[in-house]
């Protein structure tokens, strides 16, 4: 398939997304797990457990759809469910030791893929794209 050469930075950035996108789901392709399951794996790895009510904000999405990504996870053992001791009414969801292998698996295959696409770029390079994003990322955040 051929490609339209972009033309401008706007073309760059959706045409790198895109890129990026298709990359992802070849990358997460062997274990199975899309990019919002992954996420909520990685939030759960960072902070232990969460409320679903919380992971569903900290995902940026409907609490429903977080409940369906940890139905998911938790039908392929990478979380489960326990009561928070904190209130007993309310239900924690804590990341698997197997959720985590995976995790982990995931997140080398993904810096060795970056590796793969930036092994042509010089330091000067690299330091000066890693500016350029963070400064970018900063924007989207604010």
């Amino acid at each position: 398939m051929e490609h339209d050469e972009p033309t401008s930075v706007s073309d760059l950035f959706w045409a790198v997304a895109r890129r990026l996108r298709h990359t992802s789901r070849e990358t997460l392709a062997p274990w199975d797990v899309n990019p919002s399951q992954l996420r909520a794996l990685g939030v759960l790895m960072r902070h232990g457990s969460a409320r679903p009510g919380a992971l569903a904000k900290h995902l940026g999405i409907a609490p429903r759809s977080a409940t369906e990504v940890v139905d998911a996870l938790e039908e392929r053992g990478l979380v489960h469910r326990e009561t928070d001791p904190d209130d007993r009414r309310a239900t924690l969801v804590v990341v698997t030791e197997q959720g985590r292998e995976l995790g982990r698996a995931v997140r080398q295959a993904r810096a060795a893929e970056a590796d793969r696409v930036f092994a042509g770029l010089g330091e000067h390079d690299r330091a000066e794209l890693e500016r350029l994003l963070r400064e970018v990322l900063g924007r989207l955040d604010a």
